[in-house]
Order: C-alpha cells, then structure tokens, then sequence
C-alpha cells in the first residue's frame, strides 16, 4: 500500500496521547475508580500508552488489559455467534468501575459496540467511555467517542493505518488509498 499522507507522526502522536491521558484524569476526578481496556490487537497499543501516561500523571498504576470481542461482532456467522463468551483473563473486576475501552481508529463503530457487548457480559460498569486515537467518521451506529486524538475526514476508498514502533511505544499515522 501506498502511504498518501502522514496524519499524525510520532511527536503529534504522543502529545495527543497525552491529551487524552489528562482528560481521562480530568473528566472522572482522578483514576481511583477507572479501569482500561484495549480493543485487541489496534487498540492494545493506545491502552498501554494511556496507562503508562496515566501513571505518570497521577502516580497511580490503572489497571488495563486486552479485550478480544470477535466473538460478539456483527458480521459472524450464525453458528459463531451462538457461544458469546468472553475469552478474556481480566483479573480485575468491571463492577462499578469508569471502563474506558481504547481503540486506534473509530470507523463505523461496529467494533465499540461489539467492545461494549463484550464488556457488558464481563459485568456492570458504573459507565463505558471511548478513547480513539483517530476518528475518521462514517458511523453506521450511533457511537461518538468521548476522548479523540485527531478527526480526520476521509472518504470510503481511503484506509487508515496506525504503526506502533518499538521504540517507546510511539504511532505513525497514515492514510492509504486502495
């Protein structure tokens, strides 16, 4: 694939992050209550950042970890979706806690709703907040993300990536044409 632009390098990508981080910090009071989840593999990345710079705020470690929710998306055959059990080892509870499910892209928002089925089956959350590195629009569910690195217009043919480097976690952000 061909990269047509550069929508965030690794300094915007970072300082966005951060952002973010402060508003999560901001927007619940702190972090006592707040646990994070990141959607598998895109998502992953952003939740760990979102930790780490979390805990270098408030010096308070938050709790994080993966959410798989390919069983509880949309576009499964009907067998698959018969056994909708979270695979998921999370050792800490859900109950009453401030969920924040991260992800790298919000496109149609399919996948937040398959994250928050997920996340509802693991038990009840006092609330579920969204935290996207990109927001590139063309919802088909009515799903808004509370935390937005950057919007960024595209059109249906265009893809968008995020590269995680190994080196301190950092995101290249491009747009493809396909």
């Amino acid at each position: 694939m061909e990269i047509k632009t550069v929508l965030l390098d690794c300094l915007a990508t970072n300082r966005a992050l951060k952002r973010i981080a402060h508003e999560i910090v901001e927007k619940n009071k702190g972090v006592n209550n707040v646990v994070l989840l990141g959607i598998a593999r895109g998502g992953v990345p952003v939740c760990e950042k979102l930790a780490e710079l979390i805990n270098q705020i408030e010096n308070v470690s938050v709790p994080f970890a993966q959410l798989d929710v390919t069983k509880f998306r949309d576009d499964l055959t009907q067998n698959a979706k018969l056994d909708k059990k979270v695979d998921e080892i999370i050792n800490f509870s859900l109950e009453d806690k401030d969920v924040v499910l991260c992800d790298d892209v919000l496109y149609t928002g399919r996948t937040v709703r398959a994250g928050i089925e997920a996340i509802i089956k693991l038990g009840r959350p006092r609330s579920i907040q969204l935290a996207v590195l990109i927001d590139r629009g063309h919802r088909e569910l009515p799903i808004r993300a509370d935390y937005v690195g950057k919007n960024v217009p595209t059109s249906q043919e265009e893809t968008v990536g995020v590269s995680f480097t190994k080196l301190g976690g950092e995101a290249v952000i491009f747009s493809n044409k396909n």
